[in-house]
């Protein structure tokens, strides 16, 4: 048996097993997605969102990339982010990241990797921008960490300065918005910040100031 039949006969033994706890599951999904949260996570495989919260289908709204980024120029998140917000009223927004990124990792290092190079530029900024406080660190896993820490809330700010959250906090006081990291070691979720809707920004620059118009 080939390795992606495996997951096909897996699908069919858990829509089974599905069915046979609840066998209106399906059906309940069919007419209707209303999750509470976003979440926006790293790519990473060791970190399934529904698995690591005990979540089930229907109950978060997921995104993700590599090293969970926020980045203003990109499409195929903002729209996830507008979709979100805007249409399912999610009232949570969770970006999770996770010790030992690898995506981090490779930012932190004078490696090129090719065309990922513009990607990892964002955490580039981030270490620059932190430069100091970083190289203070002597441990380098102990550094790696603290800009994984340190990407989380850039990220998280970078969701509380786009007009699509500052227009659903005008409008409706969500979502609220939270920074979480994610420890391969033991399996727990620790949070890192919190910007509740209606928050101040981290500098006025990023306020827009018509967004009822």
């Amino acid at each position: 048996m080939q390795q992606y039949e495996k997951l096909l006969l897996a699908n069919k033994t858990w829509a089974k097993n599905k069915l046979a706890e609840d066998p209106g599951f399906f059906e309940r999904l069919v007419h209707i997605q209303r999750p509470e949260f976003l979440w926006i996570g790293c790519s990473d495989s060791r970190v399934p969102p529904n698995e690591i919260t005990q979540t089930h289908p229907g109950e978060i709204f997921i995104h993700r990339n590599i090293a969970n980024l926020v980045i203003h120029t990109d499409m195929n998140m903002l729209s996830v982010l507008q979709y979100a917000v805007e249409v399912l009223e999610v009232n949570h927004i969770v970006v999770c990241g996770h010790y030992g990124c690898g995506g981090v990792k490779s930012a932190m290092s004078r490696h090129s990797f090719g065309l990922i190079n513009k990607w990892l530029r964002h955490i580039k900024d981030i270490y620059r921008l932190h430069h100091s406080a970083l190289t203070n660190i002597e441990s380098e896993e102990a550094r790696l960490n603290k800009l994984i820490e340190l990407n989380i809330v850039e990220q998280v700010n970078n969701l509380a300065d786009t007009s699509i959250v500052q227009r659903a906090w005008k409008k409706r006081q969500a979502p609220h918005l939270h920074g979480w990291v994610y420890d391969l070691h033991n399996g727990i979720i620790n949070p890192l910040v919190e910007i509740p809707a209606g928050s101040r920004l981290e500098h006025e620059i990023y306020e827009y100031d018509n967004l009822n118009d």
